[in-house]
């Protein structure tokens, strides 16, 4: 008999395609329950809708709103719950700060920059300087020594447009030089739809980003640097004898657990935010673009986190490195190698509909030969809500299988040849 994995029969015969669940007999379930009723949500979520195995959980449609584009997106898997235009190309305004941002903190987290360095202050980053007119400042001075840890809170906290060139000036020479150092970093990051043309998003066609690669960057920003995050929750700085307050009007909402990240403003755009919160083993980031208004773009992004929240859980079916199922080896010193995933399979799916998911996969070849190199690519594997495709991650060899000796071979080739493999 031909040498079958039994780790994959099981995965096959176990391929989670349990239909959908059915329907209450005799009544439409009420979507709005979860909502008015927290004294059941998990302890670790208050937002989240109770989940009664009795009784299916209805997801409403996700908000909309007046804009002209959004994205909300798990911060673990960057997978986006729901959009609006998300790849459209938009002016950031001040969110371009967030990459400025992201910039410095790499250095310092690089060492190269210290909180304590004298920044000293030239006339093209002085806050009179005309091109700052009716803009945010944080009010630096010519010819004056500023700490740049003092000019990374006047970035970050108060938006300052001339701490921006301040930093740059300092670390690259020139504005454009510093630019350029954002716009590497951009394709780094994968940020496809971005480009800047300068350090602080005043209105410039070539200064231009996505709603979604502004999620991205957002990621990036508290997953690599966690330290420089830690700022964007910071409600307000004093410098120079003046207090300014974060324009984030979402950290003072005692109902949500917000710690950043940007607003931004232009005339011709309107007014963006991107807001990012954790609840339980979960953080959302929500970006709006193009609101009408301060109050709106917080109301929008409040409105898609508490959705997300709401009616969308973690769902984490196999770990990293865990084996998954076992395959067949010809011409080895063993018989099977294991496969396994590089990286933790994390989605995000709608409450209540794990029996919903397919997992299947597919293999680059029906029976394998060595020699293979652990790591190496063997097939892939996905996860299927209702036909719809959430996520899929390679298939990786979890161990190296060498080259057999000379008998083991020949006997697998007299193998291959009689089965026709």
């Amino acid at each position: 008999m031909f040498r079958k994995s039994v780790a994959a029969a099981v995965l096959c015969a176990c391929c989670l395609s349990a239909g959908l669940a059915q329907a209450a007999d005799e009544s439409i379930p009420d979507p709005f329950a979860a909502l008015k009723s927290q004294n059941t949500a998990p302890a670790d979520n208050p937002f989240a809708a109770p989940v009664d195995p009795n009784t299916p959980i209805v997801i409403p449609e996700p908000p909309s709103f007046d804009a002209q584009a959004w994205v909300l997106m798990d911060y673990a898997s960057g997978q986006v719950l729901f959009e609006h235009n998300s790849q459209l190309k938009i002016w950031p305004a001040s969110l371009t700060k967030m990459m400025t941002s992201y910039v410095i903190g790499m250095e310092f987290k690089a060492g190269r920059l210290h909180e304590d360095d004298d920044v000293i202050i030239t006339a093209d980053a002085w806050s009179k300087n005309s091109t700052y007119t009716d803009s945010s400042k944080m009010f630096i001075e010519v010819g004056k020594a500023i700490k740049a840890g003092d000019l990374n809170r006047g970035i970050i906290i108060q938006s300052g447009n001339d701490a921006c060139v301040a930093m740059a000036l300092h670390l690259a020479g020139s504005e454009q030089g510093f630019v350029s150092v954002m716009n590497n970093y951009a394709q780094r990051l994968g940020l496809t739809g971005t480009h800047f043309s300068n350090v602080h998003g005043l209105f410039d066609e070539q200064n231009y980003s996505t709603a979604y690669d502004m999620a991205n960057l957002s990621r990036r920003l508290i997953a690599d640097l966690p330290a420089e995050y830690a700022i964007y929750k910071e409600k307000s700085f004093t410098f120079n004898g003046i207090k300014q307050y974060n324009r984030n009007r979402l950290l003072w909402d005692d109902t949500l657990a917000v710690d950043g990240i940007k607003t931004g403003h232009l005339s011709a755009v309107g007014y963006n935010l991107a807001a990012s919160a954790a609840v339980g083993n979960m953080r959302l980031i929500a970006v709006v673009i193009g609101a009408k208004s301060e109050a709106d773009r917080a109301d929008f992004c409040r409105q898609m986190l508490t959705y997300g929240f709401r009616f969308f859980e973690n769902y984490q079916p196999f770990t990293a490195d865990q084996t998954i199922l076992t395959r067949e080896v010809r011409m080895g010193q063993e018989n099977a190698v294991e496969l396994t995933i590089p990286k933790s399979a994390a989605l995000m799916i709608p409450r209540g509909s794990r029996e919903r998911i397919k997992i299947n996969y597919r293999l680059n070849q029906a029976v394998f030969t060595a020699p293979i190199s652990k790591g190496q690519e063997l097939g892939v594997i996905e996860f299927r809500l209702d036909d719809k495709l959430l996520a899929q991650y390679p298939l990786c060899a979890k161990q190296d299988v060498a080259e057999g000796g000379f008998f083991s071979k020949l006997w697998d080739r007299i193998y291959l040849f009689f089965a026709g493999e």
